[in-house]
């Protein structure tokens, strides 16, 4: 049996992103019981934890499933999601009861 993964493209720009921080990177970060700064900034700028906020409001407008696939592939490349996932849900919290100042922002 064959399936095709319609969010091939994610996986792979999110793990080549991910592989810029190898396995020491996060150990070090996990000894020093550090935030991974670094590594949240590189998602972020790179539009990642975005995903889920409309374009209007400076997202790339994409749904639940590519926002999972975007965490599962940084679980998967040995980082911690849990890091980077307050980032991108907590968004429709305020998109559902922020005030369009606030949205923008």
């Amino acid at each position: 049996m064959t399936t095709t993964d319609k969010y091939h493209d994610i996986r792979d720009a999110v793990r080549a992103l991910c592989a810029e921080f190898p396995d020491e990177y996060h150990r070090k970060i996990d000894e020093q019981r550090a935030y991974p700064e670094a590594f949240v900034d590189a998602l972020t700028k790179a539009g990642w934890l975005a995903a889920m906020i409309p374009q209007e409001y400076g997202g790339s407008g994409l749904g639940l499933s590519e926002a999972t696939v975007i965490m599962e592939e940084i679980n998967r490349s040995g980082g911690n999601s849990g890091a980077c996932h307050g980032q991108m849900y907590n968004m429709g919290t305020l998109l559902r009861h922020g005030s369009e100042a606030q949205k923008r922002q």
